[in-house]
């Protein structure tokens, strides 16, 4: 019933070690989080303690499907990275390059549209109302200038 142990497995175009515990190797992939994890175990009812290594086929298949379609498994909007996406209105979940590509488009289109976001992205401040006085400065001068010493005379 169980198969060879397997040190590298390829799950969501990610070579994962499979010495690690399933919970914390899929946490190796780009999109997924410690939530998002969990949330897959449960639902492909896998004990988080097993060695990703141990698993059979058809139990990283399903993990692989729940990653692909996880709205078709029940998980909720608000644990996916793109709920109720712009385009089609529906809850989606993107990793790896895919993830990537989505959010140069997001910030490229708010950069088309000239929001206030895009315009931070374009200047390359910080976009998240994030403090600026003293950090992010990025290459320019850092520290405070002090004034030159005029000698006194008395």
């Amino acid at each position: 019933m169980s198969r060879e142990f397997q040190h590298i497995i390829r799950i969501g175009d990610t070579d994962l070690d499979g010495t690690q515990k399933v919970g914390y190797a899929l946490l190796n992939i780009r999109g997924v989080g410690v939530g998002l994890a969990n949330a897959i175990l449960r639902k492909a009812g896998i004990n988080e303690e097993t060695r990703l290594g141990l698993l059979s086929d058809a139990e990283l298949e399903k993990i692989e499907d729940i990653l692909k379609t996880p709205s078709k498994y029940g998980l909720p909007g608000w644990l996916l990275n793109r709920s109720k996406d712009t385009e089609t209105g529906k809850d989606l979940h993107k990793i790896g390059s895919e993830l990537a590509l989505q959010t140069k488009t997001d910030i490229d289109g708010m950069k088309r549209i000239r929001s206030w976001r895009g315009f931070r992205h374009t200047h390359g401040l910080k976009v998240r109302g994030q403090r600026t006085k003293t950090t992010g400065r990025k290459g320019k001068a850092v520290g405070v200038k002090k004034k030159a010493l005029v000698e006194r005379r008395a």
